[in-house]
């Protein structure tokens, strides 16, 4: 079962409340990023731990709650990286990273789901404390680029990341 490749810019929960799944990025001060997303590790393990049903697809469309926690880490990993670079470099540009790609080259519904939720916890953890890290003038600190041609803020990156991992844990859990 090959999943329908995710094209779409999903920069667009930085202006608007997402409808799918409640996410509002202006209702998140940056303060908050950090204990957020580490308290979302919690309930991804919750979710891997369901080890009858956590490499089951819900349907042909959609991603094992395995295949999401894979994502989950390797966002985590990948945001880390590019927040670094957003605070230690002035306008890093980033290579575009294909999600999908990743899921098929990394083989993630093959992958141990208590091994995946170890790595997503450590991945998470970093994450957070370099959030928690950041400066009250380097929020503004611009890096990358948004579908729409602007530039993310450390800020705005913060949020989007967020929401990623937000979204994907209600995607996980509304189809249990």
């Amino acid at each position: 079962m090959t999943i329908e490749p995710d094209h779409k810019d999903w920069t667009w929960v930085l202006e608007r409340r997402c409808d799918e799944c409640g996410f509002d990025a202006a209702s998140v001060p940056s303060g908050e990023l950090s204990g957020r997303l580490l308290a979302s590790t919690g309930a991804w393990v919750e979710q891997l731990a369901m080890q009858d049903g956590a490499r089951k697809r819900p349907d042909d469309a959609t991603w094992s709650p395995l295949e999401y926690g894979c994502h989950v880490r390797d966002v985590h990993g990948l945001m880390t990286q590019r927040l670094r670079r957003m605070v230690e470099e002035d306008h890093p540009e980033f290579e575009d990273w294909d999600q999908n790609e990743a899921a098929v080259r990394e083989r993630y519904a093959e992958q141990e789901p208590d091994k995946v939720a170890a790595d997503l916890v450590d991945a998470g953890r970093a994450g957070a404390e370099l959030l928690a890290a950041v400066r009250d003038d380097d929020w503004v600190r611009p890096g990358g680029q948004r579908a729409n041609g602007e530039p993310f803020t450390v800020e705005s990156l913060g949020r989007y990341w967020l929401h990623d991992v937000e979204h994907h844990l209600h995607d996980v859990q509304r189809t249990r």
